[in-house]
């Protein structure tokens, strides 16, 4: 049993969370993504709980979730076309869109930026909490990854537990809705320079949301494009930094062949434990190094992509052992299912 963990499907559950998000308190949100860090959208005290807590800078916008659409324009001063066709195939989904703000709405969640990014999460949990809480007067709740800044994201109440074993005044109120389904974080599209660009990709894959903006005459762009075709900064978004999602041991991506080569140099050192991930086995190990009885254990990475996103911030956790001084990830497929998760070990790895 997880300290302060509400069984999250029970109505009494769901009211005392909702009623401690009103009084301007943290909690622990489930999502389809990962876990979120929630407060009142609305409340600034509040918000700055969750930077505080994650030592997160304050600059760095969080992203807002909503239990529908129609809440958009409570936040949002502008949504183009293109943005409506992304909520119409995506919402309830993990996909965030970053839309202009209105100026006198959360301001502290936004990082001071003019825009702001909105989210429908599909978990039960969460929608059932969002729609509770908008009754209270909550029209929007502020969720990044309930984990410290820069760190791996947690995907079960447990995690969530041991990145927050309590707030600043008391135990980190968290609803346990199991396993997060998707496991990385929402996919991001700005839709606030007038063209969708694509700056995190994540739980909607790129090539579902390019035929959904083709249909509509809006092709999606890169940042790099978007740069180029107008003079308007892009906005900062959550999970964009060079590193990111990172354990505390050190993440080496690369190829089985320069595995083998790195793994000569490894043993005749001895510098410490090793983890290695991987969709093949690695023949060049022993038989008993393999099994983990030595210095070096080796995960099974999923061979598909869907999958491998699911288990990737716990199988990285798992691996994360006291000892353990580096994990060594095999090459990620080049193609656009492996995208998101390819950017979670890249970052990781920086």
């Amino acid at each position: 049993m997880i300290l302060n963990a509400l069984r999250a499907r029970d109505a009494q559950a769901i009211e005392q969370a909702a009623q401690a998000l009103r009084a301007g308190d943290l909690i622990g949100l489930p999502t389809e993504t990962v876990y979120g860090l929630a407060a009142d959208a609305n409340n600034p005290a509040a918000v700055a709980k969750i930077f505080k807590a994650k030592d997160r800078p304050a600059d760095h916008p969080l992203i807002v979730h909503v239990a529908q659409a129609s809440e958009v324009g409570h936040f949002a001063s502008e949504v183009p076309p293109f943005a409506q066709a992304l909520m119409s195939a995506f919402w309830p989904g993990p996909l965030t869109l970053i839309l202009p703000r209105r100026p006198e709405v959360a301001a502290v969640a936004a990082g001071g930026q003019l825009s702001i990014g909105l989210r429908c999460p599909s978990h039960p949990v969460a929608q059932a909490l969002l729609k509770r809480a908008q009754a209270l007067g909550v029209q929007g709740v502020a969720a990044p990854s309930a984990n410290r800044f820069g760190r791996v994201s947690p995907t079960t109440a447990a995690h969530v537990a041991l990145e927050f074993p309590k707030t600043e005044t008391q135990d980190l109120l968290i609803l346990d809705g199991g396993p997060c389904e998707v496991g990385i974080e929402s996919s991001i599209v700005d839709c606030s320079r007038g063209v969708p660009v694509l700056l995190r990709p994540g739980g909607v894959s790129r090539t579902a949301l390019t035929e959904v903006l083709s249909a509509c005459g809006h092709p999606l762009v890169s940042p790099e494009q978007a740069a180029q075709a107008s003079t308007q900064q892009a906005p900062k978004a959550s999970g964009t930094l060079t590193a990111h999602y990172a354990p505390q041991a050190q993440v080496r991506l690369m190829s089985l062949a320069d595995m083998q080569a790195a793994w000569l140099k490894w043993a005749a050192s001895q510098k410490g434990h090793l983890a290695l991930y991987v969709r093949e086995k690695p023949d060049f190990l022993p038989f008993d190094v393999v099994s983990g009885v030595h210095a070096v254990k080796v995960f099974k990475m999923p061979d598909n992509a869907d999958t491998s996103a699911h288990c990737l911030f716990a199988d990285l956790r798992r691996m994360d052992e006291p000892s353990t001084v580096e994990i060594w990830v095999q090459s990620i497929p080049l193609s656009a299912e492996w995208e998101g998760v390819a950017d979670r070990l890249r970052r990781a790895a920086a």
